[in-house]
């Protein structure tokens, strides 16, 4: 089974939107992810990731849905996930 978990866009690094990657943050845990599935990605966007891809843009409700059935799952004991509507540190 494959799994795309939601992340917050923090920094977007390029100009290119075909050549594009992001930092995302994961719980404070922040990753370089590739944006080329996702040119339409800005700053402070949920996006849903893959392997090191962002393969959607999704909405801050649909990011804390997803965050609401891993946590039914125990798979976020021990993380902190803040609120997603909490504006970019």
């Amino acid at each position: 089974m494959c799994l795309a978990v939601p992340g917050k866009v923090v920094e977007i690094i390029g100009d290119d939107p075909y050549l594009r990657s992001a930092k995302v943050s994961f719980a404070g845990v922040v990753k370089l992810i590739s944006l080329t599935c996702t040119p339409e990605a800005k700053l402070g966007d949920f996006v849903l990731v893959h392997v090191g891809v962002a393969i959607s843009v999704v909405d801050p409700k649909e990011a804390e849905e997803t965050f609401a059935y891993l946590r039914t799952m125990g798979e976020l004991d021990g993380l902190d996930i803040p609120p997603v509507n909490l504006p970019l540190a």
